[in-house]
């Protein structure tokens, strides 16, 4: 909603209503824990900034797939044979973009919210790593310093060797991918299927 009023959001407004009916149905159906109890009084700021970082990388990973799209359109637009009143050997007009924005725009806006997001993430870790009560190798430390070390790759690859385009989608995909497992993967297997208390 905040980006929508800086910069065209084209086609995109109907697919993001629908996330929101369909996470509201999930939260319908499985509506978890009442009641937190937390640990440390910096708890909450912990998980605060766990569902900021869930949230940024989320929006990266709505802007790696308006990116994938639209290069896709673009490479099929390129790839049309010779005609429709264009000479032979012409490069093709671009394919009108489906998000409204030029690609090197998005491919700036989805690192933008990489590296908001992993800022965040990094913060919550350190936070949950000093004020905890006990450090614990379970599902969610591993697979949120997996998805950490992933997007810290992809950061660093793009820094050092200008990573971009399939490359550099495929990143955000696994590591949005870890982060989802970390914490709302492992509790739903844990409350859902196994009908056990994650704690």
């Amino acid at each position: 909603a905040i980006e929508s009023r800086f910069v065209p959001m084209l086609g995109v407004r109907r697919a993001l209503a629908a996330l929101g009916i369909a996470t509201l149905m999930l939260v319908a159906l499985f509506p978890g824990e009442t009641h937190l109890h937390p640990t440390s009084p910096w708890a909450p700021l912990h998980w605060l900034l766990g569902l900021v970082s869930y949230a940024l990388f989320a929006a990266a990973v709505l802007h790696a797939a308006m990116l994938s799209r639209s290069e896709r359109a673009m490479r099929s637009r390129h790839a049309m044979p010779a005609g429709n009143g264009l000479p032979a050997g012409a490069p093709a007009a671009p394919a009108p973009m489906q998000s409204g924005l030029p690609l090197l725009k998005l491919e700036a806006l989805t690192f933008r919210f990489v590296l908001a997001g992993f800022i965040v993430l990094s913060a919550a870790i350190v936070l949950g790593l000093v004020y905890s009560s006990g450090w614990r190798w379970d599902h969610k430390t591993v697979f949120s310093l997996l998805g950490w070390a992933v997007f810290a790759a992809l950061l660093a690859g793009r820094r050092a060797f200008g990573w971009r385009g399939r490359r550099a989608t495929r990143w955000v995909y696994v590591g949005a991918v870890l982060l989802l497992l970390a914490y709302a993967g492992s509790r739903f297997v844990f409350e859902v299927l196994l009908h056990r208390n994650p704690g």
